[in-house]
């Protein structure tokens, strides 16, 4: 469960946030605070995965918030959500490491997304004992162009014409576990996952890993 702290000004939209949060799977909202002040003791106190990250506060500006975690090296994730549409604000959470940038106001579809992002990139750090250069391209979202291989032909043991069957229902279904695409196409659940980890490797598709109570984890399946 990835731990979230909201942080906004008005206390509505920290409540509709927060509720957003809630209601995304794998999410957690472990408080709210209102300004840059109550937001550095909570993240003290509280150590938060990830923090929704208002700019405008009445004491501090979010984004020097932002410089100061990662100044004392604190590592938690950032979603900046802003009305400030200039580029200055762009540049300085890119260069604070936030994940995503979410102008308001925006469609819960919009904060889901950007929470699917982080936990895919959550998850899979936290699931490596050391990287390859290809784990890391993927955690970082670099997709390194075709190869010939690649855009003329599939590799060994894999058939185009279910590749095509595949993708089509990963594309009808947004997001899919191997053995849900088995039993949309009828194809066996070992195969359907060599297509859909082929997918991944060449970064057609992006994995993320839903925990349950006990066990593996379930791999979810979607195309870019």
């Amino acid at each position: 469960m990835i731990r979230v702290l909201v942080l906004d000004d008005d206390f509505r939209v920290a409540r509709i946030h927060a509720q957003f949060v809630n209601q995304t799977p794998g999410f957690l909202v472990v408080g709210t605070v209102h300004s840059g002040r109550d937001a550095l003791a909570a993240v003290k106190e509280l150590a938060p995965d990830l923090i929704l990250l208002d700019v405008h506060l009445p004491d501090i500006n979010g984004l020097d918030l932002l410089r100061r975690w990662r100044a004392d090296g604190v590592s938690i994730g950032a979603i900046v959500i802003t009305a400030a549409r200039e580029a200055e604000p762009v540049r300085a959470a890119l260069a604070g490491g936030a994940t995503h940038y979410i102008i308001k106001p925006f469609e819960y579809e919009d904060l889901a997304s950007a929470l699917q992002h982080f936990q895919q990139q959550h998850d899979a750090v936290a699931s490596l004992a050391s990287a390859s250069q290809d784990d890391i391209d993927r955690i970082f979202g670099h997709t390194p162009p075709p190869t010939e291989s690649q855009s003329g032909s599939l590799p060994k043991g894999l058939s185009a014409e279910t590749a095509q069957l595949v993708e089509a229902a990963l594309r009808d279904a947004g997001q899919i576990s191997a053995t849900q695409c088995a039993d949309l196409t009828g194809i066996s659940r070992v195969t359907v996952r060599r297509y859909l980890e082929y997918f991944a490797q060449t970064g057609v598709a992006v994995i993320r890993l839903q925990y349950g109570r006990s066990g593996r984890p379930t791999r979810y399946y979607s195309l870019r």
